[in-house]
Formats: structure tokens, sequence, C-alpha cells
């Protein structure tokens, strides 16, 4: 039972991170309509300057996580601006190519910045470990799942609530009807790229606090896998991200300690599709018929 209560948790921590990392996706593709696969790159750049923030300059955690946060939210409006902007009117198939470009100029732009050997990460979560009947939770999952709650309420009540995020629904409904009615299409888009990439930087830290290996593919798979979380629980909803990401990894933890290491990723791939089969829209999705 115990080990089976680990297992539980661990799932529930890397599925917070996930579930982080697809609230960026399902953003952008919310409001914007764009899969942007350079996501996972974002994440590692945020560690980055996480690490050589604290690391090698020994600022303190909270001004190198702010810092990671400030970079990855500019990188996130540079990048829609010159990568996305020019092609706000193309095929989607444009759209994820340049995607896919973006992706690789980060990857090795991080290469030919910091080198291709793996760095030792120093978690930035320094409280204590909690032992609740005989289980041991350690200070980077407690962190991990609570951020993850803080930052799904926040984002939806900013969508929901604020002036700012009526401009994003309507956007997302209807561009045209948007700026007809006086609302700035361009930044509001901005904004939303601004946010996901912010949330990237965070989940960047939070995993590379708990997975402590730094390297410039670190955002690749979790990227994947977030989108696929997106994916499962309804991309384009903010809590059925949230629960994708969730779900997502505790299937792979499970997969891990019952059934194989190895085969952990294809399950979770087998469960997406197993589900998409059943109900196309994810779990929380809605189906919306499109206009010809």
């Amino acid at each position: 039972m115990i080990l089976f209560l680990s297992n539980l948790i661990s799932g529930i921590s890397l599925g917070s991170v996930y579930a982080l990392i697809a609230l960026g996706y399902t953003m952008v593709y919310g409001i914007a309509k764009m899969l942007n696969f350079a996501h996972g790159d974002v994440i590692m750049v945020g560690g980055y300057i996480c690490f050589f923030a604290t690391g090698q300059f020994g600022l303190p955690v909270p001004v190198g996580v702010l810092l990671s946060v400030i970079v990855c939210t500019v990188l996130g409006v540079v990048i829609e601006g010159l990568a996305y902007r020019p092609l706000r009117q193309a095929g989607s198939l444009a759209v994820l190519i340049t995607a896919i470009g973006v992706s690789y100029f980060l990857q090795n732009a991080a290469q030919l910045l910091w080198t291709s050997n793996p760095k030792v990460f120093t978690s930035v979560v320094t409280l204590p470990s909690l032992s609740l009947f005989g289980l041991t939770i350690s200070d980077e999952t407690i962190v991990t799942i609570l951020a993850c709650i803080v930052i799904m309420i926040v984002l939806s009540l900013f969508i929901s609530r604020t002036k700012l995020g009526k401009a994003m629904r309507a956007c997302s409904e209807d561009r045209a009807a948007a700026q007809l009615m006086g609302i700035n299409v361009n930044r509001t888009i901005s904004l939303t790229f601004a946010i996901g990439s912010g949330l990237a930087a965070i989940a960047g830290v939070l995993l590379c606090s708990s997975y402590p290996t730094l390297m410039p593919t670190t955002g690749s798979m979790p990227g994947i896998k977030a989108f696929t979380a997106a994916v499962f629980g309804g991309i384009g909803s903010i809590p059925g991200a949230f629960l994708g990401g969730i779900l997502l990894g505790i299937i792979e933890s499970m997969a891990k300690a019952y059934i194989s290491t190895n085969l952990a990723n294809s399950i979770v791939f087998a469960v997406l599709i197993v589900v998409l089969l059943v109900k196309p829209s994810g779990l929380l999705g809605k189906y919306v018929p499109e206009k010809v």
C-alpha cells in the first residue's frame, strides 16, 4: 500500500509539471489556434536561466526564478512576433513547420551557448519534507502540486473575470469580430504567448528541481507529453489541461512501477489513442463544428 501511494504521489507530482506545460499549450491553441511546438524548448531556456542565475552568479532563488520567468516571457513574445505573426493568415501546415523550426533553433542555440554537456541543477525548493502515514513526500513534490493548483485557479479567474481575459475569449471565438469591436488582436495573442512562456519557465524550474539534469534537449519529451496531456484533457480547456496532465503523470508513474520502464511512454501514448477514439475532443473538451 505504501509503495502504491508513493507511486501515486510521484505520478501526481510529474503530472503537475505536465499540467503546467500543458496550460501554456492550451492557452496558445485556445486563443490563437496555433500549436506552438517550440513551447517545450522554452522550458529548457527557463531552466538554464535559473541555473546560471542561482548557481553561477549566486543570486537568491526567488530572483533567479523571477529572472527566468521574465526572460521566457520576453522570448515568447519575440517568437510570436518574428515567427508566427507573419503566418497569421497562412495554413496550419506552415505554422506547424515553423514551430518545429523554432524548436530546433532554440535547441541548437542552447548547444552553442551552453554546450551539450548535462548540468546538475540544484533544486530551488528548500522546504522540509512531509511525513504522512509512514510515507515521505519530498518538498519538490509538495511545491509542484500546490503551484500547479494555484496557477490553474488564477489562470481560470483571469480568463473568466478580467477585461484582458474576455478579450482573449473574444479573439478565440472570432478574430475579425473582435477586431471590429476594438480589440487589438495582435496584442492579445502576444499576451497569450507571454503568459504561456512564463508558465513554461516555472514548469522548467520545477521539472529540473525534481529531475536535476539540464541539457539542451531537456524540454523535448516533457513538451511532447504535455501536448499529449492537453489533447487528452481537451485542448483549449484550462481544467482539461490540468486533468490531462495529472492523469498522464499517474499513468506514466504506474506503468513504470508495475509494467515496464521501457514501455511507459508507449503505454502513455496508447492510452491517449484510446481516449481520442472514444472521445475525440478529449475528456473535458467540447466538440465545435467548423464553419464553412
